[in-house]
């Protein structure tokens, strides 16, 4: 395989996974806001007070450490960037940077897997149907990179 190929195969691989860990992380507000839903997730659930409280103590730490994630995947993001469109190929460095943001991305969906099951423990059995549906109707909205590839 060709490096220009290889490169571009790459950058499509990172972008697509990016667009993935977005679209789980803003595909609940967006599909509340494109169809008049509650404007939050806990009022959509329709959250007792004594559940909200425990949902607020779980949410923060998780929130901080999803941001986290995120901006270190947005670092490695743009230095694998920087390095496939550098003036001298670094296999190595291209390798590194994919499997820094891939192993990233795999501690983010660990991180709201365990999210979801600390939720679990919060809400009732009609909140969770309802939570459950809204995720399952997130929609798989396509990479940046293949919206400008379409056009």
């Amino acid at each position: 395989m060709k490096a220009t190929t290889l490169r571009l195969a790459l950058l499509l691989s990172v972008l697509l996974n990016l667009g993935v860990a977005a679209a789980v992380g803003v595909g609940a507000w967006r599909q509340q806001e494109h169809e008049g839903a509650p404007p939050s997730l806990p009022a959509h659930l329709a959250l007792r007070p004594d559940q909200l409280s425990r949902w607020r103590v779980a949410e923060q730490p998780f929130m901080a450490q999803f941001a986290a994630a995120s901006a270190q995947i947005g670092r490695h993001r743009a230095a694998l960037i920087d390095a496939i469109f550098a003036d001298t190929v670094d296999p190595a460095l291209i390798e590194a940077e994919r499997a820094a943001i891939a192993r990233l991305q795999g501690e983010q969906q660990g991180l709201l897997i365990a999210q979801l099951l600390a939720e679990r423990e919060i809400l009732d059995r009609e909140q969770l149907a309802r939570l459950a549906d809204l995720l399952r109707r997130q929609p798989g909205e396509p990479s940046p990179l293949e919206e400008l590839h379409a056009r």
